[in-house]
């Protein structure tokens, strides 16, 4: 019998290995918000968003309902932390004073560069392989008024030539790979252990390199 060695913990945070993803929102002025988030998961053609209420996105979002999910890789880690302490929103509100600061400019602050999207207003981030054009379907308040759960619908997908699996739409699970955010850790995927019975890539993907784009 196989002794339970589980004990009831009370951790100040979930994120048990969640994808990091950069958000591009537009201001009320014009200029464009960059804020990264790991509350992020996908189902379709659909993708739902965990968002603070009082964040610049949430507010722009509310308003102006396009945005572009930019999916940040591994080495895109050290440009996601220095995101991180940043708010597009002025004044900062007060939850958040002790921790963060406003920042106008965050592709600048955060080295990253915008480039023009297709069907929505903000740009998407040159620097992710994969880049979702979206629009807010709809905005649900939960946590007691904490947050929202957004869902988007994905317009279009531009993915990096060099992560399509040549001759197809499919991304190549072998050479590219979410930055995970492991209970305020960055981490990169490890090796494959194997592939749903589902995959349309089996067979077919590029064993990963040390120099593969991730």
């Amino acid at each position: 019998m196989k002794i339970d060695t589980h004990r009831v913990v009370r951790p100040s945070i979930l994120y048990f290995g969640t994808p990091v993803v950069l958000l591009t929102t537009e201001n009320g002025d014009g200029t464009v918000n960059l804020a990264p988030i790991s509350s992020a998961w996908a189902l379709g053609q659909h993708v739902v968003l965990g968002l603070g209420t009082e964040s610049r996105t949430a507010r722009n979002l509310a308003e102006r309902p396009e945005l572009v999910v930019n999916v940040a890789s591994p080495e895109l880690w050290e440009h996601v932390e220095r995101l991180a302490p940043l708010t597009g929103a002025d004044p900062v509100p007060e939850a958040k004073r002790a921790v963060y600061r406003y920042e106008r400019d965050k592709f600048a602050a955060a080295g990253l560069t915008p480039a023009g999207s297709d069907l929505v207003k903000p740009p998407r981030v040159a620097e992710c392989a994969l880049q979702l054009e979206a629009r807010v379907r709809a905005m649900t308040p939960g946590g007691a008024g904490l947050f929202f759960s957004v869902e988007c619908d994905v317009l279009r997908v531009h993915a990096d030539e060099r992560i399509v699996v040549p001759g197809t739409h499919h991304i190549d699970p072998a050479v590219w790979s979410p930055l995970i955010y492991n209970f305020r850790h960055y981490h990169g995927l490890a090796p494959e252990v194997g592939h749903g019975f589902r995959s349309e890539t089996a067979g077919t993907t590029t064993p990963r390199t040390a120099s593969a784009p991730r």
